[in-house]
C-alpha cells in the first residue's frame, strides 16, 4: 500500500482533529488553522486524485483499525470520491475566504471560534460521507454534519436565524430517523453494515425473491430521509429561512456543499449498497423523476416571486436540486452523470452567487430588497461582475458551468428513448425560462444607474476591489472554478464516467 493512500483517512482526521483543537484556540488562531487545515485537504485530494489518473489502481478499500467485517469498517476512495473530495475543500475554502470579513458583523468576536469549531467539523463529515464503506459510520457522520450545519445557521443568533435553525433540525431529524430505520432493516436483512457486503446478500434476495417486497420498502426508506435531508420538493420548507438568513458564508456552504453530501451519499447507497440494475427496476426513480420536475417548476416559480436577492437565490436552489433528482428519475448512466456534473456546476455557481450577493447588498445600506440594490454593480463592481456570472450560468448560457449541466440532461433524456423524454425536456425549457426571468431581471437592476441624489438620500456608497483584496480574489476564483467545468467539460464528464464504473 503507498502512502498516498492514506489520504482520505488523513483528510478527515485532520479535519475532525481541527474542530477539537479550535475549541481552546483565540479567534485568529482557530481562523489561521482552519485555512491552513483546508489548504492542506485540499493538496492531499489532488495528490490523491493524481494518483488515480496515473496508476493503475482504479479503487481500493481501507480497513480501519484492522478489524476486518463485520466488526470494522471501511473506507473506499476511487477517482470519483478524489475528485469530488477535492472540489468540496476547494469550495469550503473559497466559501469561508469570501465571507471572513463579513464574518465580524454577522457573528459575535467571542463565537468566532465556535464557527471555524462547526466549519472544520462540517468538512469533516463531508469527506466522510464521500469516502466511507459503511454504512453505519456513514450514518454517524450524517449526524455531525447535521448538528454542524444547524450550528452554522444559527450562531448568527437572531429571531429569524433560530426558528431557521429550529425548522432545519426538525426536517433533518425526521430525515435522519427515517435513514436510521432504513438501516436497521437492512442490516436485520443482510447481516452486513459494509457496503460491498451488503451488495452480494441484495443481489442473492433480489434473484430468489425472498424478502423481495421488505428490501423494496426499506431502499424507500432510505431514499425518503436522504431526500428529506438534501431539500427535495415537496421537504424543501425549511431551506429558503436557512439559507437567506444565516451568515454569508454559511449559505455558500449550505447551499453548494451540505445536501450535496447527502446526495452523494444516496448515489453511493444506489450504486454500491443496492445495486443501480435493482433500483432501475424498481419504482423508487419514477417517484424521483416526478418530484424533480416538480421541484424544477416550483423552486422557479417562487424565487420569481421573491423581493429579496437572498432568499431568491435559495429558492433557485430548490429548483436545482430537482434538476439533480430528475436526472436520478432517468434511470440511465447518461442521466446520472449528468447530476454528478450538475452537483459540480451547481456548486461553484451557488456558492459565488451567495459570496457576491452580499457584496451587492453592502453597498446599499444593507438592504436585500430589489428596489435597494439597483445600480449596486456599479457602486461594487467586482461583486456586480461575479454575479453576473453566477447568473449567466444558472440560466444555461454557453461557456459556463450550466449551460453544460442542461445539454447533458436534454441529451440525457433523448437517449434515454422512455416516456420520460418528452416531460424532462419540457419541463427543462419551461425551468430554463423562468431561471431566466429572475435571474437576468437581477442582473438588469444591479447594472441600471441609481440616481445620484438617491443614492446619497439611502446612505448608499462604492467600494472599490482594493478595498476588499481578499473578496476580489475570491470572487475571480469561483469565477475561473466556473468558467473551468464550463469550457474544460469533457474530461471531467470522462473522470465522472470513469468513477461511475468503478463504484459497482
Amino acid at each position: 500500500m503507498q502512502f498516498v493512500q492514506n489520504v482520505p483517512f488523513f483528510s478527515i482526521m485532520i479535519s475532525m482533529f481541527s474542530g477539537i483543537v479550535s475549541s481552546v484556540l483565540p479567534e485568529k488562531a482557530a481562523k489561521r488553522l482552519n485555512a491552513v487545515m483546508i489548504i492542506i485537504v485540499n493538496i492531499m485530494s489532488l495528490w490523491l486524485l493524481y494518483f488515480f489518473l496515473t496508476a493503475d489502481v482504479k479503487s481500493y478499500t481501507f480497513m480501519m483499525g484492522h478489524f476486518p467485517a463485520p466488526w470494522g469498517n471501511e473506507i473506499r476512495a476511487g477517482v470519483l470520491e478524489a475528485g469530488m473530495a477535492w472540489f468540496v475543500s476547494v469550495v469550503m475554502l473559497l466559501s469561508l475566504l469570501g465571507g471572513r470579513k463579513k464574518l465580524f458583523d454577522e457573528v459575535e468576536e467571542t463565537k468566532h471560534n465556535i464557527y471555524y469549531i462547526l466549519a472544520n467539523l462540517l468538512l469533516s463529515s463531508l469527506l466522510a460521507l464521500i469516502y466511507t464503506n459503511d454504512l453505519f459510520t456513514a450514518y454517524v457522520f450524517v449526524e455531525i454534519n447535521t448538528i454542524a450545519a444547524c450550528g452554522l445557521i444559527m450562531i448568527r443568533q437572531n429571531g429569524r436565524t433560530i426558528e431557521a435553525a429550529v425548522r432545519y433540525m426538525i426536517m433533518s431529524l425526521l430525515g435522519s430517523g427515517l435513514l436510521l430505520l432504513g438501516i436497521c432493516m437492512l442490516y436485520d436483512l443482510t447481516g452486513h453494515l459494509l457496503m460491498s457486503n451488503i451488495q452480494e446478500q441484495v443481489a442473492i434476495i433480489m434473484q430468489t425473491g425472498t424478502y423481495r417486497v421488505p428490501m423494496l420498502v426499506t431502499i424507500g426508506i432510505m431514499t425518503v430521509g436522504l431526500a428529506i435531508k438534501s431539500a427535495l420538493f415537496p421537504f424543501h420548507s425549511w431551506l429558503p429561512d436557512a439559507y437567506g438568513y444565516s451568515t454569508v458564508s454559511s449559505a455558500a456552504i449550505l447551499s453548494s456543499l451540505v445536501s450535496k453530501g447527502y446526495i452523494f451519499l444516496l448515489i453511493k447507497l444506489f450504486y454500491r449498497v443496492i445495486g443501480f440494475e435493482y433500483i432501475a427496476d424498481s419504482h423508487i426513480l419514477n417517484v424521483l423523476f416526478a418530484f424533480g420536475l416538480c421541484g424544477m417548476i416550483f423552486g422557479s416559480v417562487s424565487a420569481i416571486w421573491e423581493n429579496d436577492i437572498r432568499r431568491m437565490i435559495a429558492f433557485s436552489s430548490v429548483a436545482q436540486i430537482g434538476y439533480i433528482y430528475m436526472g436520478f428519475g432517468l434511470g440511465t448512466e447518461a442521466g446520472m452523470v449528468a447530476s454528478i456534473f450538475h452537483i459540480l456546476a451547481h456548486g461553484a455557481t451557488k456558492a459565488l452567487l451567495f459570496i457576491a450577493a452580499i457584496g451587492l447588498t453592502d453597498v446599499s445600506a444593507g438592504s436585500r430588497k430589489f428596489i435597494d440594490i439597483t445600480g449596486a454593480a456599479y457602486r461594487n463592481k467586482i461583486a456586480g461582475v461575479g454575479f453576473m456570472i453566477g447568473s449567466f450560468s444558472m440560466v444555461g448560457m454557453p461557456i459556463f458551468a450550466g449551460f453544460i449541466s442542461k445539454f447533458l440532461y436534454a441529451e440525457a433524456a433523448v437517449n434515454a428513448i422512455s416516456w420520460r423524454m418528452f416531460p424532462t425536456l419540457i419541463v427543462l425549457a419551461i425551468s430554463t425560462i423562468l431561471n431566466t426571468i429572475y435571474f437576468l431581471k437581477t442582473v438588469l437592476r444591479i447594472y441600471i444607474p441609481e440616481k445620484p441624489e438617491v443614492e446619497q438620500e439611502k446612505g448608499f456608497f462604492c467600494r472599490t476591489w482594493k478595498e476588499q483584496k481578499l473578496y476580489t480574489v475570491t470572487i475571480l476564483l469561483f469565477i475561473g472554478l466556473n468558467l473551468i467545468l464550463g469550457l474544460n467539460s469533457e474530461p471531467i464528464i470522462q473522470l465522472i464516467k470513469m468513477g461511475l464504473a468503478n463504484f459497482k
